[in-house]
This record gives C-alpha cells, sequence and structure tokens, in this order.
C-alpha cells in the first residue's frame, strides 16, 4: 500500500530533485512534461528546448549505433561567452584597470571540434589558446589566428619547440613561451636571435600553497613544473645582460585541475599578486598574470569541498582574483595587470554526454530455480526453507544472521561432497528469498540495524551497459571521478529497481562504483525496470573535459560515434544534427595494435576454402562466412 502511494507522488520535479539535475546541470538540462530529459541551450526553459528522446530517435533513423558521444555545441559556446563575460563584468564594477585575456587549454580536450567552436565563440573576447607539447603546439598555431589574442606555452621545451614558438612569433602572434625549466631560457635566447625575432616570455612560480583536491600536488614547492623566487631572479638578471627585459611580460602560475575551495584560491593570489607586485618594483615590464587553471566543475551539484564539487560560483572565482589582485596592486602602487586563466575544464566539461543502451540485466539475487519441498532433502535446505517461514519485521537481524550461517554450513558441505548441487541451489535461492523479503521489511521501519544497511548493494541489479568505462570515462575508474548518470526518458515514473552499472568489458573494474547520493556518493544508483523489447538509454553527463581524450582500446572498444548537435529555434525540434564522425571500426583498432585487416580476413577465407573442399562447408554458405567476418572487421567494435 505504502509503495503504491509512493508511485503517486513521483513526478517530474521528484525525478529531477533525485538525480540531481537542476544542481549540477547549470541551467543546460531539465526534464519535460514527457519524462524525457532536456536540454536548454540558452539555460533558459522558457526558450529553445532540446528533447534527449527526440535526439536519440534522429541519431536511429540515420542508423548511427549506440553507444554515441553527444554535444551540444551551443553549451561549449555558452560557456565561452560566460566566463568572458564574467570576467569583463566584474572588473567593472571593481574598477580595475587590466583586462581578462583567458585562454583555453586544448589538453583538456584536442578535438578539432571542440577547439574550432571555442577559438570562433571566443574570438569577439580575444580569448585565445594553451599549448603544453609540440603536437599541440602545431595545432595552436594555426588555428589561433587572431592577432590580439594569446597563445600561452607550457610544458616541457625542446629545440624544436622553440623554435616552433618563434615562427608563430614570425607570425605576429601573440606566443608567449612561459619558462618552466630554467634551462630553456637559454635556448630560447639563442634561437630568438638566430631567428631575427623579440620573443615574448613568462615565468611560471612555484608557490607554497598547494591545492585542493584530487590535484593538489600540481601546486606547492614540490610541484613537477615551475621556478623557484630565485630561479625567477636569476632569469631577470639574464634577462637584464641580454638586454631582453621587455620580452618578461607574463606571470604565471599554476594550483591544480578542479580546485574544490575557494580559500585556496585566495591564498594563491594573495601570493602570487605579492611576487608579481615585488617584480614589478624591480622594474619587470609585466603585462599578464596568469593564474592557471583550477576554476571547479559541481559535477555532484552539492557545492562543496568535495572532491567532485566546488564550494563557490565562477563569478565569485572572478572576484576573488580582481579584488585580491586589485588591493595588492594598489598597496605596492603597481600597474593592474591583465588576467589570464586557463579553464578548460569549466568551458568544456558539460557540453559533452555519452548516451549508451542498457544490454541486458545480471540479477545476483537469482530467485526462479524451484525449491519445492521433497523427501529425505537435506537438514540444511530445511533449515533455510524454516528461515524463511520465521522471518517478521520484529526479527530480521537475527533471521539475516541465520541464513548467513546456514550458506556457510552449506557450502562446506558441498566442498566435502556433503550435499549437490540441486541442493545448494535452493540453498541459495532460498538465502535470496530471505534478504529480499528482509529488505522489503526495512523500507516500512524507522530504523536500519548496522550490520544491514548495506543490504541495498547486496542485493543491487547489475544494469550491463554498451560501452567501455576506460574509453568513455576513464576518469571514473582511474581517480574515482564522479560524473551524473541519468535515464534518457520514463523520468515520469518512479525508479524502483536498485542497481550498479557495469560495462561490456571482460574486466573487474570495467564499472561505475559510485554516483551521487542525497549528501555523498553512493555505490548504487535508482534505474527502471526494463522492458520487454524497449530499450533503455542513460546518460553519462559531463564528459566533455579529459574522458574524450584519455580514453583507452582496452579490450579493442574504440571510440565512440560522435553526434554534434545545434540548437535551431525555426526548427519543429529546436535542433539539428550538424555532423556525425564515426567511431573507430574493428580494422582500425586491430591496425593500430599491428595488426593487418587484409592479412586477418585472407586467413579466414583459406580456412573456409580448406573446410569447403572437405565438403564441411557449401561453396555458398563459404562465401556468406567470408562476407560476415569482412563486415565485422569493418563494424563498430560496440554491441549491436
Amino acid at each position: 500500500m505504502e509503495r503504491a502511494k509512493r508511485k503517486k507522488k513521483w513526478s517530474v520535479k521528484e525525478a529531477d530533485q533525485h538525480y540531481s539535475i537542476s544542481r549540477w546541470g547549470g541551467g543546460y538540462f531539465g526534464v519535460n512534461n514527457k519524462g524525457h530529459l532536456c536540454v536548454y541551450p540558452n539555460r533558459k526553459s522558457t526558450g529553445p528546448t532540446i528533447d534527449m528522446m527526440e535526439v536519440i530517435e534522429e541519431i536511429k533513423q540515420q542508423n548511427i549505433s549506440f553507444p554515441s558521444v553527444i554535444r551540444f555545441h551551443d553549451i561549449l559556446r555558452s560557456q565561452v561567452k560566460l566566463i568572458n563575460k564574467t570576467f569583463r563584468d566584474v572588473i567593472e564594477e571593481a574598477s580595475f584597470r587590466g583586462q581578462y585575456m583567458g585562454v583555453y587549454p586544448i589538453k583538456v580536450n584536442q578535438m578539432r571540434e571542440v577547439v574550432e567552436e571555442i577559438v570562433d565563440a571566443g574570438n569577439a573576447y580575444n580569448f585565445g589558446l594553451e599549448a603544453g607539447s609540440k603536437a599541440e603546439l602545431l595545432s595552436v598555431l594555426a588555428l589561433n589566428e587572431n592577432h590580439q589574442s594569446l597563445t600561452v606555452l607550457n610544458g616541457y621545451k625542446d629545440e624544436e619547440y622553440l623554435r616552433l614558438a618563434m615562427l608563430g612569433r614570425k607570425l605576429n602572434r601573440k606566443m608567449i613561451v612561459v619558462i618552466e625549466q630554467f634551462s630553456e631560457l637559454k635556448t630560447l635566447i639563442k634561437i630568438s636571435k638566430e631567428m631575427k625575432v623579440e620573443p615574448l616570455i613568462g615565468v611560471r612560480a612555484k608557490l607554497s600553497v598547494k591545492g585542493a583536491g584530487k590535484w593538489a600536488d600540481s601546486g606547492g614547492e614540490h610541484a613537477k613544473f615551475g621556478l623557484t623566487i630565485s630561479e625567477i631572479l636569476k632569469i631577470v638578471q639574464i634577462l637584464k645582460e641580454e638586454g631582453l627585459l621587455a620580452s618578461l611580460v607574463l606571470f604565471h602560475f599554476h594550483i591544480g585541475s578542479q580546485v574544490t575551495d575557494i580559500r585556496t584560491i585566495k591564498e594563491a593570489i594573495t601570493e602570487g599578486g605579492r611576487i608579481y607586485a615585488k617584480l614589478c618594483q624591480l622594474g619587470v615590464p609585466l603585462e599578464f598574470f596568469d593564474v592557471g587553471g583550477g576554476l571547479g566543475v559541481d559535477y555532484d551539484g552539492s557545492r562543496s569541498t568535495a572532491e567532485s564539487s566546488m564550494n563557490y560560483t565562477m563569478k565569485e572565482y572572478a572576484q576573488d582574483i580582481v579584488y585580491n589582485l586589485k588591493q595588492i596592486c594598489d598597496v605596492e602602487e603597481v600597474e593592474h595587470p591583465n588576467i589570464v586563466s586557463e579553464s578548460g575544464r569549466a568551458i568544456t566539461a558539460i557540453h559533452s554526454c555519452v548516451v549508451t543502451n542498457v544490454y541486458d540485466r545480471v540479477e545476483i539475487s537469482y530467485t526462479d530455480y524451484p525449491t519445492t519441498k521433497k523427501a529425505g532433502e537435506h537438514l540444511l535446505v530445511s533449515n533455510m526453507r524454516e528461515l524463511t517461514k520465521d522471518l517478521n519485521i520484529n526479527n530480521v537481524l537475527q533471521i539475516a544472521q541465520d541464513a548467513q550461517n546456514v550458506k556457510a554450513e552449506a557450502l562446506n558441505a558441498f566442498r566435502l561432497g556433503v550435499i549437490g548441487l540441486e541442493e545448494r541451489a535452493k540453498i541459495e535461492t532460498l538465502y535470496w528469498e530471505i534478504f529480499k523479503d528482509i529488505q522489503m521489511y526495512l523500507k516500512k521501519s524507522d530504523t536500519i540495524p548496522d550490520d544491514l544497511k548495506n543490504i541495498d548493494d547486496l542485493l543491487a541489479t547489475q544494469y550491463l551497459c554498451n560501452f567501455s568505462i576506460f574509453q568513455s570515462a576513464p576518469d571514473a575508474w582511474a581517480i574515482g571521478q564522479l560524473l551524473p548518470i541519468v535515464p534518457i526518458n520514463r523520468l515520469n515514473e518512479e525508479p524502483t529497481e536498485i542497481c550498479s552499472l557495469v560495462d561490456i568489458t571482460c574486466d573487474s573494474d570495467g564499472k561505475v562504483k559510485q554516483y551521487i547520493g542525497e549528501n555523498s556518493p553512493v555505490s548504487t544508483i535508482r534505474m527502471h525496470k526494463l522492458k520487454e523489447s524497449e530499450d533503455y538509454y542513460i546518460g553519462i553527463f559531463m564528459t566533455g573535459a579529459y574522458q574524450d581524450v584519455m580514453g583507452d582500446n582496452h579490450n579493442l572498444f574504440g571510440r565512440l560515434n560522435e553526434v554534434h548537435v545545434f540548437c535551431d529555434d525555426d526548427d519543429p525540434t529546436d535542433f539539428y544534427i550538424e555532423e556525425v564522425i564515426p567511431g573507430t571500426s574493428a580494422e582500425t583498432v586491430l591496425a593500430s595494435m599491428q595488426y593487418s585487416p587484409q592479412a586477418l580476413a585472407s586467413t579466414i577465407k583459406k580456412e573456409i576454402d580448406k573446410q569447403i573442399k572437405r565438403g564441411k562447408i557449401s561453396p555458398r554458405e563459404g562465401v556468406r562466412l567470408c562476407d560476415f567476418y569482412e563486415s565485422c572487421l569493418r563494424g563498430y567494435t560496440y554491441l549491436k
């Protein structure tokens, strides 16, 4: 009766609260009256609305297989505009005399379509790019054609890297080489003189302040990158001697990605601001103050210092940078610099999601085996059956403990050959029936014994999802990154299946281990019961930062099909699919592992021909089997 009442109360509003959609969605996601997850490209529920089920249906009509990455490019463009407008508004309200000159660090997502969209959306703001490797530099050198925007060059640098940077200076680009290791300066000076071009130089300082969160070790005195104060002063001296002090234009520090606590940012700005001001007082003509990355993303919507959240907004982040830096500069009587940030995660994370279908379910607590009593059955079977009869709301803990004891005794008896397979199957079936009944009793109870608090985890069904966590959500596997997961439809129905999500790799780690909970991460998620002959789609959200480019080919599952969606208010559906990028085929993945798809196909054909000659396979069937094998080589690596 209680369950029936619960279903009547369920609504799309409750679904929004249960999956924390409004909290992590940044105004871009919601639930419509059909119970479908939807996208608000303009962050307004009254504006254009993209129904994700309509996107899925169009993807299916175009014969694009799932799983697929879906990019909402309007969200990407909106985030670029948001960070620029936020900083500009704060700078104006603070009467700060510098400008905001942000750059996008392409390591966060190097996909050409993503970088091009960011460059285009940021052009009006002179929003630039950052590179941290030679290959990244090759791309940003070609893509950042705006001569007013910055190109910031970080990472370890060899002579070829520095020559490429000076090529950019020859093209009149604002290519700022950030010196992160003292040895880089000598090579840069030599190359700039050879190429007869004036370099633009930055220095990266090792602050004493350490970050907060998973990447805290990016900052602090033992950080991998950066210069000590004595090294920075030595660089200033060398540049003076070389007549290149005017080239030193940027001061930089970085305290780590996904900084969770605003206090860490304040401390870093205070220390970095003092260093900047003291360098200016020494006659260093610095123009830019680069605060690096760190602007967080609220993956779980808790707005806390949890590792997958942050306790501040983008506006509060900008305010702490601008106001603290202004105060230091005014006290030290130095010019206000132009502020640079490298906030890639905040720009890209939310625009991309992985949509996959649930392929099957794996029920751990299987209870469909017949347990009818038979004459002369073993005492252990009888004892477990009696426990099912004795169970009531007042003795759940005692019965649970007794059932566990009987199960353990039965396992020992089976190992010794005392009971057989049928008896073991009955005992296990009765055991799971007992715990399912206990679970129902506990739903009606005000208190749950400590020993039974994990009963939902014990009985959770596994939903087998058609994707590889190692390819599409590697941070969730490698560092425990919490990613929002939501059903795409049926959100107007109560989700009653307590489950966990596992992928299709042959790896015990191929599963999502934590989900957004009410107050902290939990190990299970509520989904809807699967329906016969009806696809059930779920979305793994906020995968646009790092997940797109860090995935591997574990089990030879390749890159996903990719669908680019744009808003179109004039279209009946409010969207159109602008581009589809096919995922990796089996032959491409195999070729990357030094296999020759042609040789593989040839080998199979020879084997089939042998069987045809022996009369085991007909010629017609042989041709069909060869075609099938070659078709699989050309096909998608995921399940159909």
